[in-house]
Formats: C-alpha cells, structure tokens, sequence
C-alpha cells in the first residue's frame, strides 16, 4: 500500500543552500480563484533548474511540506522520463457570472475541455446551472467541480440538473459520501481531496467512491510520487495544477507526460487565470496542447518583504520536518 506523505528527496538540501537562491513572488490573478486574488509562492533554484514552494496560506506545517518536497524534486531531480511528447489540457472556469463565461474562456483558445466551479458558498444552485450552460455552449466536453461543497443529496439533485458531464470532481468532502453519490448519478465522479488529503489515499478504491483519480504534484509529494501513486490506482488519471505559477505547471506537465496512460484532459492550464507569472513567456497552450518545458524564473512580482521573512520562517520549518529521521522511506 502507498504510505502517505512526501517521497524522499536525497540528498535533502541543506536549508542554506534552499534560501540562498529563493525569491517569493506575489502573481495577481485576473478573477478571484478559490478566493485568492493574490497567488503568492516561494522559488527556489537548484541543479536540475526551478523549483516551487507555494502552500496555500491556511495550510499547516505537516501538510506544508509535502509541497516543499515536490520542490525539492523539481530542482534538485528534475523530471522523470517522458512517454508523450505533448499533454492535453482543459479551460478553467471559476464560479463567475455566467455572463462573465465567454471571457474566460477566450484565454483558453482551443480548449475542448472545460472544468467548471460549482457549489460556491455564497452562490445558488441557480447560480452554477446557468454558468455550466454557458460554458457547454462554447466548449465541447464540460466537467465540473465541487471542492466537497455538497450533502449527498444536493450532490445528487444538483448533478441531475446540470445536464451531460464528462465528470463530477469531489462532489462531496468525504469518501462515504463520495460512493453514495457515485452509487446515485450516471455522471463518472472523480476524487481529488479524498485522494491528496487522505491519510490512505487508496481507500477511495476500496470503497468504491470514484471512476476517476485526480492528482496534484505539489500537495502529493512530487512528479515521481504520483506515478507512483498511479501504478497503484486502477483508475484513469488526471493530473492538476494547484494554482501552481508557471514553474509548478511544469512540474504537473512533466509528470502527466510521464504517466503510462492519459484518457482525460489535464487541468494544467490554470496559468491564463494570472494576470502575471514568473517568467515573461509562461507556458501556453496551443490547440489546447501543453508540451514538456524547462521553467527560466526572470523578474516576476516580488511579494513584500514582511511576506518574504513569512515565506523564509515557513520554508525552514517544513525543512525541518523533512530532514526529521525515519520520516520516509527509499
């Protein structure tokens, strides 16, 4: 069974050599995005390149580290071998108007795909039917996603209005309530928390609670953490962005190309929903297309400098909890 928590990185970094290279950037988002207006995250470079640090703030330090982990990889490992030369990647629609829906999704040309945010608070079921119509008008294969957001039976009356899905992603918070609601709808229901913040990610399969694995490199651990996480879950995966800045997209593109199968498209295009990125040619897609790229960090928006001493504290922390003995195995 895959133990939880991040893979080993050895030779772990001494924490010096983390901070000596590290910048804290702070990307400003075109529309707010899981309530972020701000995308703040931590780089730091290595010898295999770039490498990203980026938790969300209301993360503690346990969780934290896996991120760092990821990081870690990426700069220190670089990516693992490549069996596809180019991955598909979806649109991503926040819960905005739906008369806002067209403006989206011009900054993803090309898209077929689309995954759309329901199940707001503060918004009406109203509200998520009419955005989704929107999007089915413009894009062809329309999936959705509910951050946990329902009860079983408002997942289940809410799917049933919202017309043809490629998937419903996390409807509900846990894995109970995932397989009763995946026993209830015709519409293919995808884990995503109940896989990354699980203590056993592979309970979602004993319990018969999804058709469909959603994995995201940071939260997991790192690009060789979810093949290996993949070689152990019988079901499709798609890999996804964590609101990662243009170096964690690389590192999500690097390991979807690196998977032995891909049936879906990757939600890997969250980089159109910034206003501002870390580099001044951020990777792109192209007829919704995401090639394998090499991240060179150059002048992005630095983040004040009390957030910076944030981000250091919190680095060398999480350091610290990684270089704790016996926390992972080889």
């Amino acid at each position: 069974m895959v133990k939880p928590g991040p893979p080993v990185v050895l030779p772990l970094p001494a924490l010096g050599d983390l901070l000596a290279t590290a910048v804290v950037v702070a990307l400003p988002m075109r529309v707010r995005f899981r309530g972020i207006a701000v995308r703040e995250a931590m780089l730091f470079r290595g010898p295999a390149g770039w490498g990203e640090f980026s938790p969300f703030i209301e993360y503690g330090d346990e969780e934290a580290s896996a991120w760092l982990a990821a990081g870690i990889e990426a700069a220190w490992l670089g990516p693992p071998p490549a069996v596809r030369d180019a991955v598909e990647v979806n649109a991503t629609v926040p819960a905005v108007p739906a008369s806002q829906v067209a403006g989206v999704l011009a900054r993803f040309p090309g898209a077929r795909t689309a995954k759309v945010k329901v199940a707001e608070r503060g918004q009406s079921l109203r509200d998520d039917i009419e955005r989704v119509a929107a999007v089915r008008d413009l894009v062809d294969l329309v999936r959705v996603d509910a951050n946990g957001g329902w009860r079983v039976d408002q997942a289940v009356a809410a799917i049933g209005q919202l017309g043809e899905l490629e998937y419903v992603e996390q409807p509900c918070a846990t894995v109970e309530e995932l397989a009763q609601v995946r026993r209830r709808v015709s519409a293919p229901v995808a884990a995503d928390e109940s896989i990354r913040k699980a203590d056993d990610p592979l309970r979602v399969v004993a319990a018969g609670a999804a058709d469909i694995a959603v994995v995201k490199v940071a939260p997991l651990g790192g690009m060789r953490r979810v093949l290996e996480l993949a070689e152990q879950i019988p079901l499709p995966i798609v890999v996804s962005s964590a609101l990662d800045t243009a170096v964690g997209i690389g590192a999500g593109v690097a390991a979807a190309a690196a998977l032995p199968g891909l049936d879906h498209a990757c939600g890997l295009g969250t980089g159109a929903l910034f206003a501002d990125d870390v580099t001044a040619d951020p990777p792109a897609p192209r007829a919704s297309m995401l090639t394998p790229t090499a991240v060179i960090v150059a002048d992005p928006p630095l983040a004040a400098p009390d957030r910076e001493l944030w981000w250091r504290q919190r680095l060398a922390r999480c350091h610290a909890l990684l270089a704790t003995p016996g926390r992972h195995q080889s």
